[in-house]
């Protein structure tokens, strides 16, 4: 597979966007790790990461906890080596209950295409099963001809 690499292009922004929406739902830490430069910083809520490691440590935990993960992600706005996407996913936890989650993120890409920085903010919405909007299989790529976010409140 090819990386995709700045400078960007609308074409390649939402190239990049589809290609780590794809890899996160596979919720593979080990194939979205790589798509992160061995040095990345992170902010993920409250918490800053730094490297490769401790992103598929973070990304296993979440995993564990937020099951049935499926994520949407959608271009926001780009530049010469960076992106902002705007995104939502859906999980449950051990108990049961679902969450939407609504969030932003912030990248920024070295020279090879690896992502060397990511600022995310992310909300946790309640919602009661029947108001899930993402029902792909899981693990999996969303559908092409799913609209994905932005027919979804």
């Amino acid at each position: 597979m090819t990386m995709i690499r700045p400078p960007f292009t609308f074409e390649s922004a939402l190239a990049k966007v589809r290609a780590a929406e794809d890899a996160w739902n596979s919720r593979d830490p080990e194939r979205v790790a790589l798509a992160y430069s061995e040095d990345s910083e992170w902010r993920n809520r409250d918490r800053f990461i730094r490297g490769r490691e401790q992103i598929r440590e973070f990304l296993s935990g979440k995993w564990e906890r937020e099951l049935d993960y499926r994520l949407t992600k959608e271009l926001w706005s780009f530049g010469q080596n960076r992106i902002a996407v705007r995104f939502q996913y859906e999980y449950h936890d051990a108990q049961g209950q679902w969450f939407r989650a609504y969030g932003n993120e912030l990248w920024e890409f070295a020279d090879d295409g690896l992502m060397r920085r990511r600022e995310a903010s992310i909300n946790d919405v309640r919602i009661a099963e029947h108001e899930r909007k993402f029902h792909w299989p899981a693990p999996g790529a969303r559908p092409v001809d799913d609209p994905g976010i932005s027919c979804v409140q």
